[in-house]
């Protein structure tokens, strides 16, 4: 019997075509999104919303390229909604993600938060990603790479990485707590699943907002 491939239905596979750029990649690295019966596009970060997805290359210049240039309606060969603010309810939803992975770590005892804990668990050789507010203080951050790079030093395999995705109130109102400055990820089951949402936070880019830093 042969099969008929219906054109509408999504393929399974490890790759998706971005339609802004036309090239291929992994899921991870693009953001799916779908049109509503509206037809407003909505952002579909889990990937479960049904219909059509139109895949964008996950970065906020080339959400907001989708949006002034038109590819969602030519992707779907329909009319699409989608306004300029787009790009800002993608990034809140990134962090919205990124800051319950860190929710779930925490009560999960996958994480540390506070500079003398965060450096404990660094001298243990537990780290398995350091995680730093944008708005903290360098100086307290410099404390803890170079901590960092002594216990690698001292025969501790693995890269750490640093990253910084997240502002101090969203690590704090993640966390259940005031502002947070620093966090460490320690190494486990839930390292893949926080790693990857951070990440993907960070490569999509996040607006500067006016802000002192906080002391370590």
């Amino acid at each position: 019997m042969r099969l008929v491939k219906k054109p509408d239905r999504e393929q399974d596979g490890p790759e998706r075509r971005c339609i802004v750029t036309g090239e291929s990649g992994g899921k991870d690295g693009l953001i799916r999104f779908v049109l509503d019966p509206e037809g407003r596009v909505v952002p579909d970060l889990t990937g479960k919303l049904p219909g059509r997805g139109l895949w964008v290359t996950g970065t906020r210049e080339m959400v907001e390229k989708a949006v002034s240039k038109g590819h969602f309606a030519k992707a779907a060969r329909a009319s699409a909604s989608a306004g300029p603010e787009l790009a800002d309810l993608v990034e809140r939803l990134l962090a919205r993600r990124a800051a319950d992975a860190l929710g779930l770590a925490r009560k999960a005892g996958a994480l540390e938060a506070g500079f003398e804990k965060v450096m404990t668990a660094i001298e243990r050789g537990r780290v398995a990603a350091l995680i730093e507010a944008r708005d903290g203080s360098l100086d307290g951050r410099r404390k803890l790479e170079q901590r960092l790079r002594v216990v690698k030093e001292q025969g501790i395999p693995g890269d750490v990485p640093v990253l910084s995705p997240l502002w101090a109130d969203e690590m704090g109102l993640a966390l259940g707590r005031g502002n947070v400055i620093h966090a460490a990820l320690i190494k486990g089951r839930m390292q893949a699943k926080v790693l990857g949402d951070l990440a993907r936070l960070a490569r999509y880019g996040r607006k500067d907002r006016p802000q002192k830093a906080h002391a370590m």
